[in-house]
């Protein structure tokens, strides 16, 4: 029999008031890649954290190509051939390719001819295309990623860990990810592949192993396996659809856009005459790859940033110069793109993260005071519809996994009814589970009459919840399309520059 790559036993880790991991057993064989999945608070990160030697686990055992290792810290992972790649890219943008991946690990080739020559080869040997005098900031996402892969295989990484890779890849790149990836393995590299996207699981992976509830509950084999039979054994429950059925789009306009021009402070156009209107009713999707003007559109409608030129409107005042508290005011709901920068005060308790951009209205509010009993009663009812795993409402934002993180956040922006909700990849980064029951609170909103601007990197969201789709590209509308006929390949063409409608 094959000696494993990684062979975890009996791992156990335990935080105040929550068990991460009990009882987890996960074999890593050499050469294969290996899908983790499970619904949020699994003990997914926790493990892979162990695993990295950032957290240690209070029972078990970690073997890495049959050796039994103690692994303190990232470092002494790195020493034992362990790398991570995380969903949030640690990369600096004003350096070179060639000086990101040097940067601290200088004592392996320089950095000059030679860590060149070994980051050529590199590029060269799995295909991923790149120079390494070229500047972070003029990277897409897809290469900036690759650039993360080849930073971990630079330092001697043979056991590479990927936490959500596709999470912001239009389905071109995710099949190009996919052709890297089986270069890795047939050089004997093991991957660890973290996802909630079930169908890209069953295409990339070897092995599947499923967690639930901080401990494993079973394999399965990609080549017999369904989606719903993963869905299952993640939650218990079927593969969720986000198509809506019927259109409730009215004839009230509740947010309209106008010629808006933005400008950075070099006059360089950051978005180009944007025009649109949503309906109440209505879900508008925007598609495009990541950095092509989403988080300025979104900034601009929500008062943090002011337009060069054009008009807002909602619901037939002028917002154009309102500030974001006015906004928030009038009933705009905000979900951000980044949770942890824009949405949480992380060492801060739930419930006074439910006042987070509510703390002038109810029930964060009484009058002109804050309203404490009013922000913990309320933060309980979040916690309980939207399934918040926490131990309590004063448990600090950062205690939470990612996707309770997030359903938290999601709870918080549609209480009060708001007339629009702003929707910034509502659903990156939950399981299937919370997936579905966040559909179903867009849904129900939708229905009742809610406004909503959603932007999502998930193309098969936004054809099943959108009654419309906009591409935008370098700051532009290049393309409108209809979810009903529209496909994937449909919008990443148009995402990427090709033909449009």
């Amino acid at each position: 029999m094959t000696q494993a790559a990684v062979e975890l036993r009996g791992i156990g880790k335990r935080f105040p008031g929550v068990i991460a991991n009990q009882s987890v057993d996960l074999t890593i064989r050499p050469g294969t890649v290996h899908a983790l999945i499970g619904e949020n608070g699994a003990g997914k990160s926790t493990l892979m954290k162990i695993l990295y030697g950032v957290q240690r686990p209070d029972e078990g055992t970690i073997r890495i190509n049959g050796e039994e290792v103690v692994l303190k810290t990232p470092t002494a992972a790195i020493e034992h051939h362990v790398g991570m790649v995380f969903q949030h890219f640690m990369l600096a943008d004003n350096l070179s390719v060639l000086e990101n991946i040097v940067l601290g690990a200088e004592k392996l080739h320089g950095i000059g001819g030679a860590a060149r020559a070994e980051i050529t080869r590199i590029s060269d040997r799995f295909g991923f295309e790149l120079e390494p005098d070229t500047l972070v900031e003029k990277l897409g996402v897809a290469d900036r990623q690759r650039l993360e892969i080849a930073k971990v295989l630079y330092r001697g990484a043979s056991i590479i860990i990927l936490d959500e890779p596709t999470s912001v890849l239009v389905p071109q790149e995710v099949d190009a990810l996919f052709v890297n990836l089986r270069e890795l393995i047939s050089a004997g590299n093991s991957v660890l592949f973290i996802s909630h996207k079930l169908d890209e699981v069953l295409a990339i992976a070897d092995d599947i192993t499923v967690m639930r509830r901080g401990t494993t509950v079973g394999t399965a084999d990609p080549k017999t396996a369904t989606k719903r039979q993963l869905a299952e054994m993640m939650v218990g429950s079927e593969l969720p659809s986000p198509e809506t059925g019927e259109s409730t789009v009215t004839d009230t306009e509740e947010l309209t856009l106008a010629g808006v021009t933005l400008t950075d402070e070099f006059g360089r156009n950051l978005l180009t005459d944007l025009s649109l209107t949503i309906h109440r009713g209505e879900v508008l999707g925007i598609a495009g790859v990541e950095g092509n003007g989403q988080s300025e559109l979104v900034e601009t409608i929500m008062g943090m940033r002011i337009p060069t030129s054009g008009r807002i409107t909602l619901n037939t005042q002028d917002v154009t110069h309102w500030h974001t508290r006015q906004l928030r005011e009038a009933g705009i709901g905000y979900i951000p793109e980044d949770r942890q920068r824009h949405g949480l005060l992380l060492d801060a308790p739930l419930w006074e993260n439910r006042m987070l951009g509510h703390q002038t209205v109810e029930p964060s509010a009484k009058g002109p005071w804050i309203n404490r009993s009013g922000a913990r009663k309320d933060t309980t009812r979040i916690m309980r519809e939207y399934d918040v795993r926490a131990p309590g409402i004063d448990t600090p934002a950062r205690a939470l996994s990612g996707g309770n993180q997030q359903k938290f956040i999601v709870g918080r922006e549609m209480s009060g009814n708001p007339v629009l909700l702003i929707a910034s990849h509502p659903t990156r980064g939950v399981d299937v589970g919370a997936q579905a029951a966040i559909w179903d609170h867009i849904k129900t909103a939708r229905r009742a009459g809610l406004a909503v601007l959603l932007i999502s990197a998930d193309l098969d969201e936004l054809i099943g919840l959108s009654d419309t789709i906009q591409v935008i590209l370098r700051g532009r509308f290049v393309g409108t399309f209809d979810p009903a006929t529209v496909t994937p390949q449909d919008l990443g063409t148009a995402m990427t520059g090709g033909d449009h409608a």
